[in-house]
């Protein structure tokens, strides 16, 4: 896997990706950044949310679960010194489908925090990493 990031001027990055995509990083307006994008440590949360999303929802289908949404809401706690590293992490999954089975849910959470994603297992040597469920039951 390969990806740039160029700088493009004051406090923003230009990130292109091996499959072509760009994204735009930029930071705090008190280091002279001007808000055109997130900062990089949003960008580590968001792939992890994006990676722990992606195995609950395919292990969900995998076992015949009727999946209709998923949302992984992050919440993060840094250190105050040098390096500002992750230190405790929280994410709170809604999980929306038809007469979803709780245990299976647990379950896909589970084996994504502890063995398929690899995003929140590095960050996991630095942070605490906490979890819990909420299911919506849909008609």
């Amino acid at each position: 896997m390969k990806t740039s990031v160029r700088w493009a001027g004051d406090a923003s990055f230009v990130a292109e990706t091996e499959s072509g995509h760009q994204v735009i990083m930029d930071g705090s307006p008190e280091f002279g950044g001007q808000n055109k994008g997130p900062r990089p440590m949003e960008m580590l949360l968001i792939g992890m949310g994006g990676c722990t999303s992606f195995d609950v929802v395919l292990i969900l289908k995998k076992s015949r679960q009727d999946i209709r949404d998923c949302v992984a809401e992050i919440t993060a706690e840094r250190a105050d010194t040098d390096p500002k590293v992750f230190t405790k992490i929280h994410i709170h999954f809604v999980v929306t489908g038809k007469d979803l089975d709780p245990k299976r849910v647990e379950k896909a959470v589970t084996l994504s925090e502890e063995k398929y994603c690899s995003a929140s297992i590095m960050l996991g040597k630095t942070a605490e990493i906490t979890h819990d469920i909420e299911i919506v039951n849909v008609d």
